[in-house]
This record gives C-alpha cells, sequence and structure tokens, in this order.
C-alpha cells in the first residue's frame, strides 16, 4: 500500500513539474554548455533578431566563452545580409516560479555590436581602475553599474580572481574575469 501511495505522489508531482508555463520568454533546460547554448541562441537570433525573409539569409554564429560556472555564455553573430552584427549574452540558472516549482532556465539578451563593445569597455574600465580597491578587502570591497536593464557586480572573491555578477530578468548569473577577458578579445576579432 506505501508503494502504490508513494508511486502516485511521484506521479503527481511529475506532472505538477512539468506543467510550467513557457510563455514568460525563459526556456527550460536540463543541463546548459556552449554547445546547448549556440544551438538555442540560433533560433534566438532568426526569430528576434533577423526576421522573415523570402530569401534564404546567412549568418555567422560563433559562441565566444562561457564562463566556468555555466552560468553565462556570450555569443557573437554576424549577417551581412541583414545588416546586423552584435553579441548574444545567454543566461541560465535555477528559477522559481509563483507555484514554487524550482526549474533551470535560460533566456537571451542581444547586445548590438556598438552596445557590446561599449559594455566590455566599461567593465574593462572599471575593473581597472578599481583593482586596488577590490584587492584592499577580497569578497568585501564591490562596485556596481547599471547597463541597458542589466546590473553588474564587479569584486575580488577570497582567492583574489575577479568576478563579474550579471543581474537581468530574473537570473543572477556570474562572470569569472578569463571568460570575460576572453569574450572581450573573441569578439573583436570577429566584429573587426
Amino acid at each position: 500500500m506505501q508503494t502504490k501511495t508513494l508511486l502516485i505522489l511521484l506521479f503527481t508531482f511529475q506532472v505538477v513539474a512539468g506543467q510550467v508555463s513557457t510563455s514568460t520568454g525563459i526556456y527550460f533546460a536540463k543541463e546548459y554548455s556552449k554547445e546547448i547554448a549556440l544551438y538555442n541562441a540560433k533560433k534566438y537570433v532568426i526569430e528576434n533578431l533577423f526576421g522573415d525573409s523570402k530569401d534564404a539569409v546567412r549568418f555567422e554564429m560563433d559562441p565566444l566563452s562561457a564562463a566556468s560556472s555555466g552560468e553565462l555564455t556570450s555569443l557573437v553573430y554576424v549577417c551581412s545580409e541583414k545588416n546586423k552584427e552584435g553579441m548574444v549574452l545567454g543566461f541560465y540558472n535555477d528559477n522559481w516560479n509563483n507555484a514554487g516549482v524550482i526549474y533551470s532556465a535560460y533566456a537571451f539578451k542581444n547586445l548590438p555590436k556598438e552596445k557590446a563593445i561599449k559594455l566590455l569597455d566599461e567593465i574593462d574600465s572599471l575593473i581597472n581602475n578599481n583593482n586596488e580597491y577590490f584587492f584592499k578587502d577580497n569578497n568585501t570591497n564591490n562596485v556596481y553599474f547599471h547597463f541597458d536593464d542589466m546590473t553588474f557586480l564587479l569584486f575580488n572573491n577570497d582567492n583574489a580572481s575577479t568576478k563579474i555578477r550579471v543581474f537581468w530578468n530574473g537570473f543572477d548569473s556570474e562572470w569569472d574575469f578569463t571568460a570575460f577577458k576572453r569574450t572581450k578579445k573573441r569578439l573583436q576579432k570577429k566584429l573587426n
């Protein structure tokens, strides 16, 4: 009898957990990687940036770097036929809905070329200008700023390595300094 009750409860939980609304613009995922980000970002740019076309459209898309946390992936896109190029940030985190169901989700934030370069330069400048401040007291001294609808928090962790936290659309993603530098270098190479 207990086994039947347990099976019924497990089945009921699976049905309830599977009925999470996807109309929020946030996609659901169990695992996330640079390859998965690239796969899903292609659909995102076609539907949200390039739009409908009667003719075949060529475009390039390349993952620049993924944070070691797996929470943030940067991707570059170039579409000369639509005269569009820039960077997409792919966010991934565990979230919860109003019913308290925890799920893994991802979403994309587009930054056209000029905005992407401006953002990366701003982060680089703030890190360089506040490096001494960060090292005075690791994990205590912080700098934050807003860019578009995102908030960036810069700090050094206990290992004295620079971290960047990005808050956007309910996501709280960590972008390690190595991944950030790799993104900046590869974006400049790809877009120039």
